[in-house]
């Protein structure tokens, strides 16, 4: 089967997770990306030994970060900052449809690759930078991580319980791949534009706004009501139908339902509620939300009594309510309903043999996605590309000599 987005070319200067995702992501629907590299050194991400006290590297020298955001790429060591190497670059720039980053702006006007520059070898370039915090304002050029643009963007304080004033660190990288999937929205969106238009342009992206867009409502909260919205409490949310309660074997269920009053009568019903404290304390919604304290612990009471599979048994036989379970991520990554639809799917990894890895959130009916290659070692396709660039070996043996590849 084809892929939607085979015959599109895109050329990576990118480092670590923000900008190479997108890359990734890309590569799943078709594209055909090249990443450049510096000789010698490569993307910074190859070497990340540990992320959240967790060791990374994996066997025969590969990375786990790396092998995640790089998939479906063609790998070329260049420097760049080299005559010859900028040579080569532009020969690459000519021949794409898209040139995106994440290096910022005074050292890629440093090397001759802002956007006017790279507009003189490829008028119609798609040009994206994926920044940190936007290309206007002051803190344009900051260096940024993704537990940084947490903190920034208020998300750290949005997380966490209400009984803590500490900031609260998500793991994983969340933003870093937030902003790596709205550069490929980005880049779509630019590819769209110039199919209709036939103009090229420069567009911005940063990890910043990518955050301030994930808390929308929040943010729009803010805006117009005066106040945030505040963290959760597990023991004292306003609706305790919307909250987690621990079972008999230390796992936990999920209960979120905006209209639970509707279903009071078959909530009552299936956690066999006792009816004197029920008729005493919680017999409508007002003396539900003035007593949600007392309400969450008869809840965790009741939940007490059983194991989560039994609780999941039964939700699933009498429940009208809505309902699932607390997974870890390790639960979550080999959860039969992820793994029904391909979000984490089966990959034959050359080196590390038969793999899962995360797939593609959605699917085509007609056509495919998915990871298609591992990511490329440190300029293991350059000779390749170089050759279809139109060099010759003399020329490749050459640039060898100098340095440049």
């Amino acid at each position: 089967m084809s892929r939607p987005l085979e015959g599109i070319r895109l050329l990576e200067w990118a480092s670590f997770i923000n900008g190479p995702g997108a890359g990734y992501m890309l590569g799943d629907l078709g594209a055909e990306v090249v990443k450049i590299e510096q000789p010698g050194v490569g993307d910074p991400a190859r070497g990340s030994q540990r992320l959240w006290d967790r060791q990374m590297m994996l066997p025969h020298g590969l990375n786990l970060v790396f092998e995640t955001f790089n998939r479906n790429k063609r790998g070329v060591a260049l420097d760049i900052s080299k005559g010859r190497g900028l040579e080569v670059f532009y020969a690459l720039v000519k021949r794409s449809d898209v040139f995106y980053t994440n290096y910022r702006e005074g050292l890629r006007k440093r090397l001759g690759l802002d956007y006017q520059t790279l507009c003189k070898h490829n008028p119609e370039i798609i040009y994206v930078v994926a920044s940190g915090y936007g290309s206007k304002g002051e803190d344009a050029e900051k260096r940024a991580f993704d537990v940084l643009v947490q903190a920034r963007s208020g998300l750290m304080m949005a997380c966490g319980d209400r009984d803590s004033s500490e900031p609260h660190e998500i793991v994983g990288a969340v933003v870093d791949q937030l902003a790596a999937t709205m550069t490929a929205y980005a880049i779509l969106a630019g590819l769209l534009a110039k199919e209709r238009t036939g103009v090229g342009q420069e567009i911005s992206v940063s990890m910043l706004g990518s955050a301030i867009h994930l808390q929308a409502l929040n943010i729009q909260t803010s805006l117009w009501r005066g106040r945030q919205q505040p963290r959760h409490s597990r023991t004292r949310s306003g609706n305790a139908f919307t909250n987690s309660y621990q079972c008999a074997d230390g796992k936990w269920i999920e209960l979120s339902d905006m209209q639970y009053d509707r279903f009071w009568d078959n909530v009552r019903e299936t956690l066999d509620l006792p009816e004197n404290e029920v008729q005493r304390s919680f017999a409508t919604p007002d003396m539900r939300r003035t007593n949600n304290k007392e309400f969450i612990k008869l809840l965790d009471s009741v939940f007490a009594r059983r194991p989560r599979q039994e609780w999941v048994a039964l939700f699933k036989e009498k429940a009208q309510f809505a309902w699932d379970i607390v997974n870890t991520v390790s639960e979550a990554a080999q959860d039969p309903q992820v793994l029904a639809n391909d979000y984490v799917t089966d990959f034959h990894h050359p080196v590390l043999g038969e793999v899962k890895v995360p797939g593609v959130p959605f699917s085509l009916s007609k056509m495919e996605t998915g990871p298609r290659t591992k990511a490329p070692e440190l300029g293991e396709h350059t000779e390749e590309i170089l050759l279809e660039l139109g060099y010759g070996w003399d020329d490749i043996a050459q640039m060898k000599d100098e340095g440049v590849i």
